[in-house]
This record gives C-alpha cells, sequence and structure tokens, in this order.
C-alpha cells in the first residue's frame, strides 16, 4: 500500500507535551502514514492565534487543539472553517464527561496541570535521587528508593530510572557484573527489587553500538573480540543475571522488545504489586499482635 502524507498541525496554549504524545499514539496506528507535525504552543493571545492560522493556510492540514480559551477557541473554529481545514479539540469530550460527574463547569485555565505543587517537587527529588544512585553509587542510599532496578550493562536501567523520576518515583540502578558480589545493601534491602533482563542478541547489538560512539573506526577488530559483545560470553551473562535474580525473587521485565515508556509501565505495576504484599502483611502482623493472647 503506497504511503500517504498528511500534514498534522497540533495547537496548544501550555507545552504540547499532551497533544504531541496523543498524536503519535494515534498515527502509530497507521502503518503508511508520513506525518508532518506542525507545533504551535503556548498560545495565548490573540496576535499568536493569528499567526498560527497564517502558517495553517500557508500549509494547510488537520488541526489537533488543546486551547482552552473561549475567545482564542471561537477564532480559532472561524479561522479553520476559513481556511477550510478540520478541527479537532481533543480535551471536550474527557472535559464535559467530568463536568457532568462532577457536577461543576470547567475552569479553562491554560497550563492548569503544570503547576508547582507538592508532586512537582516530588518529580524534582527524583531526578535528584537518579542522578545521585545512578549505576551503583550511594549505595548506603538504597534504603530510601520506591524502586532499585538491577540488570547487566546497557539494559536500559538509566533511562528507565530518568523516566520513573519524571512519573515522581524515585529509582536507583545498580549494575549485575559476573564475579563480583552483590552489595551488601542490596542483599537486605526492604524496598522493590526490579531486574531488566534482555535478549542477548538484541544486547549485542546495543553493546557494538556503544563500542562504534566510543572507539576509532580503526579498531574494528578489537571491538569484535572484546568479551563485552562476544556471543557466547553475552550469553551467558545474562542467563546468570536471570538466575541470580529468581535466587533473590526479583521480578524481571524484559526490555529487549519494550520502549523505555512500556518498562517504565511494566516497573510502576510491580511496585505496586509489592506495596499490595507488604500492605497485607503489615495489616496481619497488626492484627496477630493487637488479638487477645488466651491463657
Amino acid at each position: 500500500m503506497p504511503s500517504h502524507h498528511i500534514v498534522l498541525h497540533l495547537a496548544s496554549d501550555a507545552t504540547g507535551q499532551t497533544l504531541d504524545s496523543l498524536a503519535r499514539a494515534s498515527v502509530a496506528q497507521f502503518s503508511h502514514a508520513e506525518v508532518t507535525y506542525h507545533r504551535w504552543n503556548l498560545l495565548r493571545t490573540r496576535s499568536q492565534l493569528r499567526r498560527m492560522l497564517e502558517g495553517i493556510a500557508q500549509d494547510p492540514g488537520p488541526v489537533l487543539s488543546s486551547v482552552v480559551d473561549p475567545r482564542l477557541r471561537h477564532e480559532l473554529t472561524a479561522g479553520c472553517a476559513h481556511i477550510g481545514v478540520r478541527l479537532i479539540n481533543v480535551l471536550d469530550p474527557v472535559t464535559t464527561i467530568l463536568q457532568d460527574e462532577l457536577g461543576e463547569p470547567a475552569i479553562a485555565r491554560p497550563g492548569g496541570q503544570y503547576v508547582m505543587d507538592d508532586a512537582y517537587f516530588r518529580r524534582i527529588d527524583a531526578m535528584h535521587f537518579v542522578l545521585a544512585h545512578d549505576d551503583g553509587q550511594e549505595m548506603g542510599g538504597l534504603g530510601h528508593a520506591d524502586v532499585v532496578l538491577v540488570g547487566v550493562s546497557r539494559a536500559s536501567k538509566t533511562p528507565t530510572s530518568f523516566y520513573l523520576a519524571n512519573c515522581g518515583i524515585k529509582a536507583a540502578n545498580v549494575p549485575l557484573i559476573p564475579d563480583l558480589p552483590l552489595p551488601d545493601e542490596l542483599e537486605h534491602l526492604s524496598r522493590p527489587v526490579v531486574g531488566l533482563t534482555i535478549d542477548s542478541d538484541v544486547l549485542i547489538g546495543i553493546r557494538r553500538h556503544r563500542l562504534d560512539l566510543m572507539a576509532d573506526r580503526r579498531m574494528d577488530l578489537v571491538m569484535r573480540n572484546n568479551p563485552y559483545v562476544d556471543p557466547e560470553r553475552v550469553e551467558e551473562e545474562v542467563r546468570w543475571a536471570r538466575r541470580l535474580c529468581a535466587r533473590h525473587g526479583w521480578p524481571l521485565v524484559d526490555v529487549s522488545q519494550r520502549s523505555i515508556e512500556e518498562t517504565s509501565a511494566a516497573v510502576m505495576e510491580l511496585i505496586a504489586q509489592w506495596d499490595d504484599r507488604h500492605r497485607d502483611d503489615r495489616h496481619r502482623n497488626d492484627h496477630h499482635r493487637d488479638a487477645p493472647h488466651r491463657p
């Protein structure tokens, strides 16, 4: 099937992240789509909106909008109708449902989700935590983590930790290295530990790319003989790490075909399961402690 090209305009009165995620998730459902994105962010004034409409007229295409100001929405609707392009206000269906359920009107505040509240400062703290506890640093602070990620080198521990931090989760990560003992702090940790595993062939490809970026091209032969990318050594390293996690009862997430976002979602689900189990254990212990003792 031939590919089809469209221009897609994203109109936001804030950072545009919501629209960008929605657009990319939707476009990903089409195998032969070629999309050129035009992003119009921080639209707060009529002059900014008019400049955007001029840009749409020069390169027409459908418009996805998350603009909430009623006056700007009215002008945007009229402008798109005049140009002859389709307009979708993507927040309307959800906002309408919430208004009906909550019994109050939406306040139409641009960028309302971006506030410097407790959740915002949790994300900042989590980011600092990741920086201090990346790749086995500051082992003494593992007890303050929300989760500890373990895995072999280049199994996406660091990028997953940073994504989790953006969700307000303090994630430390510790490399698993054959022939080296686990840190004592990790052996006796009362926090959830999650292993990230990966197919050995995928891992070799990632490591080769890493070496390509770091090494002189004339060292290609050395790199091919490097145990870091030797197929037998890498396969045994991955098997060893999986056995280690199984021995400690640490659940595994296979990152071979997962994006960082999907890996993080799986880790967050495992954190929730860990919290539920330990909450139930605490309730049982409290009930046992408070129960009357029979003589």
